[in-house]
């Protein structure tokens, strides 16, 4: 019985520890995604200059590139989700702050 127990009790935290490390991905993914869009509608308003433009561009190939390394094993660990989590906050607010610098690309 307690063997039984012991071997039910792993499969769950298997199963939890696999599906938590999943749900981040999700979200990693949705915030790289929109601000992606965020930058192709600053280049498209003109509100970001080409060099503007393209400092955002290799901070989120950067993100990019950690974010592979960070799933080489094939899993996210809270540490890295939350460090991958930290370089999406401040890429948004470096997005936000040179579409709103009063810099603008001449059409």
């Amino acid at each position: 019985m307690k063997k039984l127990f012991g071997i039910l009790l792993l499969v769950l935290v298997t199963l939890a520890t696999g599906s938590v490390s999943l749900a981040g991905t999700k979200w990693i993914n949705r915030r790289e995604h929109n601000q992606q869009v965020r930058i192709r509608e600053g280049i498209r308003d003109g509100e970001l200059t080409r060099r503007e433009a393209e400092r955002l561009e290799a901070q989120q190939a950067r993100i990019r590139v950690d974010e592979r390394f960070a799933r080489a094993d094939g899993h996210l660990s809270y540490r890295e989700r939350r460090r991958l989590d930290h370089e999406l906050d401040r890429a948004s607010r470096d997005i936000y702050r040179q579409k709103h610098d009063g810099q603008h690309q001449l059409p």
